[in-house]
């Protein structure tokens, strides 16, 4: 049984066929690999071949928020995000706090795998549990911060939480940050993998 900090759901979005699938986390993960960097190491090890190619459709990107995220802990709204860095092709992890870990987490996951490759560029929101897939052709190409401004004017709600890449992270450098409203997830080139998979 699950308490505390868990809500014991995974989401998984693949991009390439825009299907969503929620799958239970199973308590024994959970025990073992804690939160966070345990469980993006736990999910990038177990899903990701040897061999692939970090901007391959093959690579995921995995976000999770620690076990006291979205709780009454304070300073504890952290999330990392894993996947294959395609600037040292091994682990590459990236943390972030402010509102967005502590909102994916009240949006009912423990953690959110994206998969595959989207035909054309998009981006995802997930309020209440349920995801929507859009179009983002009208901000590619957009500076992280114009592009957060508009999904909330599109969305007609100022308080929604945005992770997102700027012109960097769409033309694949490797060191491309992901950024959530003024933090940077800056590290091992992560914003290349979103923008290698057309996610905004």
């Amino acid at each position: 049984m699950y308490s505390g900090g868990y809500t014991g759901k995974i989401l998984r979005i693949n991009l390439t066929d825009q299907t969503v699938k929620k799958e239970k986390l199973s308590l024994k993960v959970a025990k073992d690999f804690i939160g966070g960097a345990g469980f993006g190491v736990k999910f990038l090890f177990d899903e990701v071949k040897a061999g692939t190619d970090a901007l391959s459709p093959e690579n995921k990107l995995i976000f999770a928020p620690g076990p006291f995220t979205g709780t009454s802990v304070p300073c504890t709204s952290r999330m990392t995000v894993t996947a294959k860095s395609p600037l040292t092709s091994l682990v590459g992890m990236g943390l972030s706090g402010g509102f967005f870990p502590a909102e994916l987490k009240f949006a009912g996951y423990d953690i959110v795998i994206v998969e595959g490759r989207a035909e054309k560029p998009m981006y995802i929101t997930i309020k209440d549990g349920e995801v929507h897939f859009r179009d983002a052709g009208k901000i590619w190409g957009t500076q992280t911060f114009d592009c957060q401004q508009i999904i909330k004017d599109t969305l007609h709600d100022q308080n929604f939480r945005i992770s997102c890449i700027g012109p960097a992270g769409e033309r694949l450098s490797r060191i491309a940050c992901i950024m959530n409203e003024r933090r940077a997830i800056g590290r091992k080139g992560l914003g290349a993998v979103m923008g290698s998979k057309n996610l905004k």
